[in-house]
């Protein structure tokens, strides 16, 4: 640096005067553009610590310097493998002037010791990326007293007994939907609750019922306010009323002659054993209350409270006069009172059925508007796929060199016969699966290596793939191809499509999609085939934390 300033200044006193006046707009136009040149974006990193713990967690903090009209994209998910983010802090931005200072944090740990590189992590500031630099990170082990600690036996292996996590909210969802409507039922239809005076004088025989209303009657103030059209309404009603249901004739629609006719009849024909003068004086009165409410007739107060001393004595002769039943009759009465019981019963089931059924309807509506129809649906009748989706998922290491994936199922090691032409080429093969391919869900990996000096090529194997597809079933395979990246940084390559398959039990055929992933890591062949059905709306997302989750273990 010093050198060419002293070469510029010795350049300065040997130029003429205008040489001297245009290296000096030369040097203020660089100064320009380097003024502008440091409006650039910066990026730059910082990490708490290089050495860590097991299990421990050190902070890794990036920082951007740019425009305020910037837009900058941080770095998501786990693309600091090796070691294995476990919490993002939202962006801090702090505002200088005409630009914007952004800072995020990164928490990082490792759970195996050793000396780890943490990656560059790729920074985009409007479509430009910018790299941070390649940190070294020592994990140490924590230091173990063997001499205190007891050692055991590796367990065998154990069967996962089934996961029901995701019944548990459906239950708790039922037991309420149960609960509320055996409350209301309860409330409305079971629960005894206080009787009415108005209920219960409904429920007194028709006797008794009579007497108190004329009891009423007496106490009421109809004739004291001299309403007696009112006062002989209500006495004509109460006694109409009795003799309807006691008597059973029709007397509330009747006129005094037709009523006063219907008893003699009774009376002739030994129904009603009434005396002629009782008949008489209750006609007596009938006529006159006629009197009164159609004529404006207005008795003496004595007269009117007479009447209702003849019509009390009316309902008693009436009560005694009525003939005992006969046991036929006591039997129909029975059966008639047992068939109203009955009536009585059904139609309390039917409106508890259809209280029930309105809550239920109720409650699946709103499940339905705020969860979905197929939600509610696969929750309630169940999905095979769903249940995959929501269950627990196993992360597993499969093969060597191991490809690590998080399935819903471990995969179980199947035996693959290789034709004798590959026999003479592959070292090993190891492959795990689960399902078929007729089935909602297939999910296979496979390790391979090869002999020394065979030039492998993954085309090949991509064409093997689909061969073995077909030859269990797939059909009509449209096949496309691109480049692959995991979260952890591994380039390999991506097969995937549609494909028709036929079920071999029932020959019907139906749409599926497939992918099939392929790398090359650490001198082995790697290979993950996902086979679903295209009508399956949990499969996507199956297939989606299937293929987020791979990664490779350094040997």
């Amino acid at each position: 640096m010093i050198k060419d300033l002293f070469v510029i200044r010795t350049q300065c006193f040997s130029l003429t005067k205008v040489g001297a006046k245009a290296f000096f707009v030369a040097l203020l136009l660089a100064a320009h553009v380097r003024g502008i040149s440091q409006t650039d974006p910066q990026v730059s990193s910082d990490i708490d610590s290089t050495r860590m713990k097991i299990g421990e967690q050190l902070h890794f903090e990036i920082k951007v310097d740019a425009d305020s009209t910037a837009l900058v994209v941080f770095p998501e998910g786990q693309t600091f493998s090796p070691l294995e983010m476990v919490e993002a802090t939202d962006i801090d931005t702090f505002r200088n002037k005409d630009r914007f200072n952004l800072t995020r944090k990164y928490a990082l740990t490792q759970f195996d010791s050793g000396h780890y590189t943490l990656p560059r992590q790729k920074v985009i500031i409007n479509n430009r990326e910018f790299y941070t630099d390649s940190l070294e990170v020592t994990v140490g082990n924590i230091p173990v007293d063997t001499t205190k600690q007891k050692m055991y036996d590796i367990k065998p292996l154990q069967e996962v007994s089934h996961n029901y996590s995701g019944w548990g909210k459906l239950l708790l969802w039922g037991l309420v939907i149960l609960l509320v409507t055996g409350a209301l039922v309860y409330w409305f239809f079971i629960q005894k609750k206080p009787l009415s005076e108005a209920e219960k004088e409904a429920l007194l025989p028709p006797f008794d019922r009579a007497l108190l209303g004329l009891k009423k009657l007496e106490e009421s103030r109809y004739l004291i306010q001299s309403q007696y059209k009112e006062y002989y309404s209500e006495l004509t009603n109460i006694v109409r009323a009795y003799l309807e249901e006691e008597v059973h004739i029709s007397a509330m629609e009747s006129t005094t002659e037709e009523l006063v006719t219907k008893l003699e009849i009774m009376q002739q024909a030994g129904k009603l054993n009434l005396e002629k003068n009782t008949i008489a004086n209750f006609k007596d009165v009938l006529q006159k209350a006629d009197l009164v409410k159609f004529a404006r007739s207005r008795p003496d107060t004595n007269v009117a409270e007479a009447d209702r001393k003849v019509i009390e004595n009316v309902v008693v002769k009436t009560k005694e006069a009525i003939p005992e039943p006969t046991e036929e009759e006591l039997l129909l009465k029975a059966e008639y009172l047992a068939e109203m019981e009955q009536k009585r019963r059904k139609k309390k089931r039917i409106y508890i059925g259809i209280a029930a059924a309105c809550l239920i309807l109720i409650a699946t509506g709103s499940a339905i508007a705020y969860y979905g129809f197929h939600e509610v649906k696969d929750s309630v009748f169940g999905h095979p796929s769903r249940e995959l989706l929501q269950g627990e998922w196993i992360n597993s290491e499969y093969g060597y060199p191991s490809i690590v994936l998080e399935t819903p199922k471990v995969l179980r090691r199947t035996e693959v016969e290789l034709p004798d032409t590959m026999k003479q080429v592959v070292s090993t093969n190891q492959t795990f699966a689960y399902g078929s391919m007729a089935e909602n869900l297939h999910i296979s990996a496979s390790v391979t290596t090869f002999r020394e000096g065979v030039e492998f090529r993954v085309e090949d194997a991509v064409q093997g793939a689909i061969k073995t597809m077909e030859q269990q079933g797939a059909k009509n395979l449209i096949v496309k191809q691109d480049e692959f990246t995991t979260p952890s940084g591994k380039k390999g390559s991506k097969v995937y499509g549609s494909l028709d398959i036929t079920e071999p039990s029932s020959d019907k055929t139906f749409k599926g999609e497939y992918i099939i992933l392929n790398f090359t890591e650490q001198g082995a062949f790697q290979q993950v085939i996902i086979v679903h059905r295209q009508d399956d709306r949990y499969a996507k997302d199956i297939e989606n934390r299937i293929v987020n989750s791979i990664d490779f273990k350094n040997k």
